[in-house]
């Protein structure tokens, strides 16, 4: 069976719940963005790259008082965004000129990509001296990634590579996806600092991010699975704990529990 181009939108497909909830909280993902840069630029008078746009729900909420240019590779992504800055590119090989843009924002994109050294390059080289890079990604290592693979739901393909993904999970649980495009290779925490390099200089962002999923932001969390394991923190009054032990640091908690990394990135020293 050959699979439909917009597989996000098709009501038959397996994820298709946890898609469609992504979908209805653009607006807030955008909202959560906007909460983790406040500490660090003041998100007004910018020129923005929304590199991997999706929905289009960020590029809205940056959109009201900065400059902002949509970028995905899916049109069909693009002709629902109502936005007149959109553009179909690869994020590999940016139409734009060097130090374009004071921010670079690449939400759930780099595990997508199949040279995200390449993306990262193209990033510094548009990106202005003093710019900001805003890059979520979920983490391979995380023991809530491996029992729920945020991408299909299963435990252990978190784990895998690309190539094993088709082979050994596709091949024989998803075939009409076998052939699809932008298939997610999570990566570690160490993958990142190798490829951030001396290129840029970074910031986790775990603390506050735990603090507003506490604080019931709706832009954070759409997997069933994460979903329940946050309502059963709370029953059990666990919430104060993992604020206490939730860090910024280089530490076994970044490396091994949290699900999702937030870094802001420059390339100068903050």
């Amino acid at each position: 069976m050959e699979m439909n181009s917009a597989y996000w939108l098709d009501t038959n497909h397996p994820n298709y719940k946890r898609w469609k909830r992504s979908r209805e909280l653009s607006l807030q993902r955008g909202n959560f963005v906007k909460e983790i840069l406040s500490p660090y630029l003041n998100c007004e008078k910018l020129i923005i790259l929304d590199l991997g746009s999706g929905e289009g729900g960020t590029t809205k909420v940056f959109d009201e008082q900065n400059t902002v240019i949509s970028v995905d590779f899916d049109q069909t992504r693009l002709k629902t965004q109502q936005t007149d800055n959109k553009l179909r590119a690869n994020g590999e090989k940016l139409p734009f000129a060097k130090n374009s843009f004071d921010l670079i924002i690449i939400q759930d994109v780099i595990e997508h990509v199949n040279n995200p050294e390449i993306l990262l390059n193209e990033v510094y080289r548009v990106l202005k001296p003093s710019g900001f890079v805003y890059i979520s990604s979920p983490n391979k290592f995380s023991f809530l990634n491996i029992l729920s693979d945020p991408h299909w739901g299963f435990p252990f393909v978190a784990l895998l590579k690309r190539d094993k993904i088709k082979s050994c999970f596709l091949k024989y649980f998803r075939k009409a996806e076998i052939n699809r495009q932008g298939i997610a290779q999570l990566l570690s925490l160490n993958d990142f600092q190798i490829l951030f390099g001396n290129d840029f200089f970074y910031k986790l962002n775990t603390k506050k991010s735990v603090k507003l999923l506490f604080e019931n932001h709706k832009g954070i969390v759409w997997s069933g699975f994460h979903l329940a394991i946050i309502k059963t923190i709370k029953n059990l009054k666990l919430s104060t704990l993992i604020l206490k032990i939730a860090n910024d640091e280089i530490s076994f908690m970044n490396k091994y529990f949290t699900p999702t990394f937030y870094f802001v990135l420059k390339k100068s020293f903050f």
